[in-house]
């Protein structure tokens, strides 16, 4: 399997678009329950265990970590060898995208894949907004 690394950027569409130089991107807005709804986890972060306990047990999430861990692994066994990078974006930027992009490094880490894992928003501010 090729030696290119893999890149992992996790980021909230509030604070900008996805990363520009993503090869694959992971939308998770729309799709699973966001921990910002409640005022107890809101200003927590992927750095804590209640956002962390909360993202992993929402109903397919464990599925879509799995998921992009193998489009990572596809891409790599593609003939050519470059690096890769994977954006993870939720609202803010501190909860979902943030839990999953960090489950999906562990794992490809634990396969021996070389990992950046990158926060982009996770220290910004919480955002003012309706729950969604």
């Amino acid at each position: 399997m090729s030696a290119a690394p893999v890149t992992v950027i996790s980021f909230g569409y509030l604070h900008g678009p996805a990363p520009a130089e993503a090869h694959a991107v992971f939308d998770v807005r729309h799709h699973f329950r966001d921990p910002h709804i409640s005022p107890a986890l809101r200003s927590l972060t992927a750095a804590d265990e209640p956002i962390v306990t909360a993202v992993l047990s929402t109903p397919g999430v464990a599925g879509l970590i799995e998921s992009v861990a193998a489009a990572a692994r596809a891409f790599r066994a593609g003939p050519c060898s470059a690096p890769l990078v994977i954006a993870v974006g939720c609202a803010g930027g501190r909860h979902r995208s943030a839990v999953i992009a960090a489950e999906v490094s562990r794992q490809l880490r634990a396969e021996g894949i070389p990992v950046t894992l990158a926060h982009r928003d996770i220290t910004r501010p919480v955002v003012a907004r309706e729950a969604s």
